[in-house]
């Protein structure tokens, strides 16, 4: 029986073949291989695609040599309380200073990040956007300072187009959980309970995760 008074956002992208990936992966396939119309016993369908497609988790080794794969990420930093704030959308980049700037609340460790990438989600068959906001490296390091231990983000990168290992490695490095590719363009700044878990794959670098926000 569904709970009165909860509601649900899910910020999940739907994994189809018209999204967007990030440039030199593999677009996504989606194909059915056995159909009951041409007399197979059940409809089968298989999916190809990189492990960092739509809604998805790093792990540790994305960046890191010998790091942590994603099966071995903490449940428990997984589920639990969240905060979503919402950055301004003149902003140009998001440092440390824009992201003193942005109410997080003290204690804080799950902490999603909304901006004005989200409104590309509004139109998901758009090709991919260079021109996402991402964190620099001092904001990566203001979030470690912070005891952030897991950060989510509403494009495909938490870090800037064409400057993903400095954010990665500040934050990978201390094994915070970075979630990614994250549809917030419906989910008002606050705090809520987060539900992410990624799919269980054996030393891979990264999964698709489904995500969802609770809020009471």
């Amino acid at each position: 029986m569904r709970e009165v008074g909860l509601k649900i956002y899910d910020i999940t992208l739907t994994i189809k073949p018209s999204m967007p990936v990030w440039p030199g992966d593999p677009k996504v396939v989606l194909e059915r291989v056995s159909k009951i119309e041409e007399g197979a016993n059940a409809n089968v369908s298989r999916i190809t695609m990189s492990v960092h497609t739509g809604t998805h988790m790093d792990a540790p080794v994305h960046f890191l040599p010998g790091g942590k794969s994603i099966e071995t990420l903490p449940l428990d930093l997984l589920i639990g309380p969240a905060q979503v704030v919402q950055l301004p959308d003149d902003i140009d980049t998001i440092n440390a200073g824009v992201l003193e700037n942005a109410a997080i609340a003290k204690g804080v460790e799950r902490l999603l990040i909304k901006t004005r990438n989200s409104a590309y989600w509004k139109k998901p068959d758009d090709a991919f956007q260079t021109g996402f906001l991402g964190v620099e490296a001092d904001g990566a390091a203001y979030l470690v300072k912070r005891g952030v231990k897991l950060v989510g983000i509403d494009y495909l990168s938490i870090a800037p187009y064409k400057k993903s290992r400095p954010t990665h490695e500040a934050l990978l490095k201390v094994e915070m959980v970075i979630l990614e590719g994250v549809n917030l363009s419906e989910v008002p700044a606050g705090f809520y309970q987060l539900i992410c878990l990624p799919l269980k794959l054996s030393g891979s670098d990264g999964s698709p995760s489904r995500a969802v926000l609770i809020a009471e």
